[in-house]
């Protein structure tokens, strides 16, 4: 099982049936990608970024430890050669934003399950298996 960028930060949150369904899986097999941790980490920097007052920087260098942490101690899946091969392919096939094509490869190249509320755009990966742990 691997949760999209999405999932995880729902599991970040504490989101109850996130939470309760994680809890259930072994964790060497729960994992996020690569591309969830640049996604994560990348809306930190932005934050800091944009953030003058010396308070909400100490809040904003916070939640950017906090995500570190978090994928120190996270199974992360790499964007490694079979998920390049999926990924080409898959750019030549349908049309979703870049970095969920990119999470769908890694997914797909794990043989593993995504975990995602965004039906909308994973649906259209063929073989691609998801799940929704919010509702």
């Amino acid at each position: 099982m691997s949760l999209d960028t999405d999932h995880t930060s729902l599991f970040q949150r504490s989101h109850p049936q996130v939470v309760e369904r994680a809890s259930g899986i072994p964790r060497q097999n729960l994992a996020v990608t690569i591309v969830t941790a640049e996604e994560q980490i990348r809306g930190r920097f932005k934050v800091i970024r944009r953030t003058w007052a010396a308070s909400e920087l100490v809040t904003a260098y916070w939640g950017l430890r906090a995500t570190i942490e978090y994928f120190k101690n996270a199974q992360l899946l790499d964007f490694g050669q079979a998920a390049a091969v999926h990924y080409a392919a898959l750019r030549r096939k349908i049309r979703i934003g870049t970095q969920d094509l990119r999470i769908a490869a890694i997914v797909m190249a794990a043989g593993g399950i995504l975990v995602t509320r965004n039906h909308r755009d994973f649906s259209r990966v063929p073989d691609l298996l998801i799940e929704d742990w919010s509702r």
